[in-house]
């Protein structure tokens, strides 16, 4: 079934602008981070760290874990995510972002 629905998504992605590939893999991939922050970073506010993680993962990374949302989170999901949060652009964006509304 899921590979059924990744193919029909594939199909629709072909036809779609570049910036709305993009829209689609950021959500797939935010699909598959999800369950890795409340996971890995319980506490940490899960909006505000979502969207850190995705705006400064790489076009690689976004693609890698678009694919992981297909079959769901995995061993190389959570390291990816850990790498993306390691990085000074995320930590910077967590404290900037997800700071305030653990502060609210």
């Amino acid at each position: 079934m899921r590979l059924a629905l990744f193919l029909v998504t594939a199909l629709a992605v072909t036809g779609c602008s570049v910036q709305q590939q993009d829209r689609i893999a950021r959500d797939a991939a935010r699909s598959a981070v999800t369950p890795v922050l409340v996971e890995r970073f319980p506490g940490v506010p899960l909006e505000p760290a979502l969207d850190c993680v995705i705006d400064t993962a790489s076009a690689v990374q976004i693609r890698a874990l678009a694919l992981d949302s297909v079959g769901g989170p995995t061993e190389s999901t959570a390291q990816i995510v850990t790498d993306i949060v390691s990085t000074p652009e995320t930590l910077s964006c967590l404290a900037a972002e997800g700071l305030p509304a653990l502060l609210r």
